[in-house]
């Protein structure tokens, strides 16, 4: 059953089985573009840990051109299987490519429905977050993404900047 769980140091294994499955591919919704580089080791996670839970904190303001996120991993049992990031708030580069909602399956856990399901875990959040209509695009070349946040209700805006925007009501 795919679930999403807050990032924690007792994950690190199931985190680093995750990052490799990734290999070089997109980590969406990781919060990994926080760090310089993000490595399979030690160092990069207790970094990641660290950046992720500093952007969620509500209590400190966003860095400047930034925005509060709460960051996810998408989970199967004790698996990581991906990443999400709910975004409480658009700036004028979200509102354009990066929507309220950014998500990514590892290569080995794709089209089993965990993206799907993962989706709609955080429009249920966005919601909590009193966020009525979330933007999530993708990729126009991403037809996978673009079927699973269809399949979440979806409605198709426009291509911006080579990004398919999507609005959904939460």
């Amino acid at each position: 059953m795919t679930t999403l769980a807050l990032p924690s140091p007792d994950r690190y294994d199931a985190w680093l089985a995750c990052v490799r499955d990734f290999g070089d591919g997109p980590t969406d919704g990781s919060g990994a573009w926080m760090l310089p580089e993000l490595r399979p080791d030690r160092a990069s996670f207790d970094a990641l840990l660290a950046a992720t839970a500093a952007e969620a904190d509500t209590a400190v303001p966003p860095p400047q051109g930034k925005v509060h996120s709460d960051y996810w991993w998408v989970t199967e049992g004790s698996a990581v299987v991906g990443f999400l990031a709910v975004r409480h708030a658009l700036n004028d580069f979200l509102l354009r490519q990066g929507g309220h909602i950014g998500y990514s399956i590892a290569p080995s856990y794709r089209r089993r429905g965990h993206a799907t399901r993962a989706l709609a875990l955080g429009v249920a959040r966005a919601r909590e977050l009193g966020i009525a209509r979330v933007l999530v695009t993708c990729s126009e070349d991403n037809v996978a993404s673009a079927r699973t946040i269809e399949r979440n209700g979806g409605v198709f805006e426009d291509v911006r900047e080579g990004k398919r925007r999507y609005w959904i009501e939460a």
